[in-house]
């Protein structure tokens, strides 16, 4: 079984390289793409193998942690607190958007939150088995709101002027294509990794976090990336393409007949909260400029609630401040992630008690 799923991930890889100029992450939406095909068509019946989806979640993890900039948050300190007005705006939006997907799309609670949060697409879609939600719905919503921000987004930009600067570089580069961390030296950055990868998971098990296998290896991350206790150990190139391509071949083998009936069912709510979600984040980016002095072209790049690496590749081509939305972009990918699961449980065991205490009363 394990040495088939090697031969099916190299294709998959494939597909994502020839999907590079027109769809929007392509390692995830492709072999996401193909493995419903795949499912539909009752050629694999088998999901990929735990330890392959299992190690997807944990270098997820540590990748996101490397999101954590240190020095680019410093370099807006002064504009923090607006900052952060706005990215908890952001998540108060995204709780009413999961709201009216219960209420309206007759959609569970863990899935609707995980399919409506922004930002940290991959990690929604990665801890959705975790956290008791439909990892398929949960891909659906975060890929049409991201393939809406990605039409859209250059659009607007043509109607924005941003102030001209020097081109910037960096932004979504994801390294050589046969590197494997983002570091020079590959083997110091592998064995960096691999401890912290492995020291992430033991502690995530051990304080029983919701998808320990992410937040563990996240939060191991992030305070190694603060504190610069080490660098170059991102998942980078290759290694970093897999391990997109794993998580969006094992969503896609999820599929059925039914689920896709149920997307059809599902498709006018969640365009309308994608489309409600879009616009309040753009009054947002237009109040935080307002507040600040920030161009309103970076704040709007900094806000919109599209895929981390889609917007700092459109920052860069625009010659944006990356700096400012890298940092803001980056602290509300950690945070979504790490307070999406909190909300899940608080708001799944609010309901439990509460059908509970009726269960009592009759």
């Amino acid at each position: 079984m394990f040495v088939a799923w090697t031969a099916v991930l190299p294709i998959m890889v494939l597909a994502g390289e020839l999907g590079e100029p027109a769809v929007p992450s392509p390692h995830m939406l492709i072999p996401l793409l193909l493995g419903l095909v795949i499912a539909l068509t009752g050629l694999v019946r088998h999901h990929p193998p735990g330890p392959l989806n299992r190690g997807s979640q944990v270098l997820l993890g540590v990748l996101m942690g490397t999101y954590l900039d240190v020095p680019a948050l410093s370099g807006v300190a002064g504009s923090i607190a607006p900052l952060a007005a706005v990215t908890l705006a952001t998540l108060l939006l995204c709780q009413v958007a999961a709201y009216a997907m219960v209420r309206f799309g007759g959609m569970d609670r863990a899935t609707a939150t995980l399919g409506m949060i922004a930002g940290g697409s991959a990690a929604a879609v990665a801890s959705a088995e975790d956290l008791k939600a439909d990892g398929r719905m949960v891909a659906f919503m975060q890929y049409l709101r991201l393939g809406f921000v990605m039409a859209s987004t250059p659009v607007l930009l043509n109607w924005i002027t941003l102030p001209p600067r020097a081109a910037a570089g960096g932004g979504a580069a994801g390294g050589g294509a046969w590197q494997l961390v983002s570091g020079p030296n590959q083997v110091e950055g592998l064995v960096v990794l691999a401890s912290l990868a492995l020291l992430g998971l033991f502690l995530g098990s051990r304080l029983r976090l919701p998808s320990p296998a992410m937040l563990g290896p996240m939060l191991v991350s992030g305070v190694v990336t603060a504190t610069g206790l080490a660098h170059g150990f991102a998942p980078s190139g290759i290694l970093r393409t897999l391990l997109f391509t794993m998580i969006g071949l094992d969503v896609g083998l999820r599929f059925s007949r039914q689920a896709i009936g149920r997307l059809r069912r599902i498709l006018p709510a969640a365009l309308v909260c994608t489309v409600t979600i879009s616009a309040a984040c753009a009054a947002l980016a237009w109040t935080l400029s307002v507040f600040t002095h920030i161009p309103f072209g970076d704040s709007y790049l900094a806000t919109t609630p599209g895929g981390i690496n889609a917007v700092l590749a459109t920052a860069s081509s625009a010659h944006a401040n990356l700096p400012l939305i890298s940092s803001v972009q980056s602290l509300r990918l950690f945070e979504m992630a790490l307070l999406a699961p909190v909300l899940i449980r608080l708001t799944t065991r609010g309901r439990a008690s509460s059908v509970t205490g009726r269960g009592d009363v009759r």
